[in-house]
Order: structure tokens, then sequence, then C-alpha cells
């Protein structure tokens, strides 16, 4: 007997990159969710042209995440994950003594 774990056939996680630019890329972005994508999207287009705007479909993600089961966090000042159900985001820090 081998020490090996059984391989399943899943379907795989994909790591999408995006830039979003308005109100209107939320669809997609949830529908890549949908697909089981880990999404990493740039915000700095959106906030330099409406913070207001950005806010409200930060808002509206993160509502989703929730409701799905899924996560978000910032990634620095210009990018935040946005991960579907069953994919947390560790939040820890590293102990660097």
């Amino acid at each position: 007997m081998t020490d090996r774990p059984t391989q399943t056939h899943k379907t795989p996680v994909y790591l999408k990159a995006l830039t979003l630019r308005d109100i209107t890329d939320i669809a997609a972005i949830k529908e890549d969710i949908k697909k089981h994508m880990i999404l990493i999207l740039r915000v700095t287009p959106l906030a330099q042209k409406d913070v207001e705007e950005l806010r409200k479909v930060i808002e509206e993600l993160y509502a989703y995440a929730q409701s799905i089961g899924g996560d978000i966090a910032r990634l620095g000042e210009e990018r935040i994950v946005l991960t579907p159900p069953d994919v947390k985001i560790w939040r820890g820090a590293y102990d660097l003594k």
C-alpha cells in the first residue's frame, strides 16, 4: 500500500486577474466566481475615475462573497482578491522572531 493520496477528478480552480473599470463589470465578476475562479481585481482605474462608485462596487462584491460563502480581501492599495465558496483567504500574520 502506498502513502499517496487518492486522485479524484475535480474541476480545476483557476486564478484570473482583471481590471475593474466600472460598475458594469460586476456581472462578469459574479459569473467568474460561479465558475469557481479566484479573481484578483485591479481597482486603480475605477478609484481614479470615481471613488464613490468604487465603494459601491466593493460593497456589492463583499455582500455577494458573503452570500455565497466566498471570501474577499484587499491586496495592498491597488487590488482585491475575491474567492469562490470553499476557498478562504488567510489573514494571519507571520511570526518573524
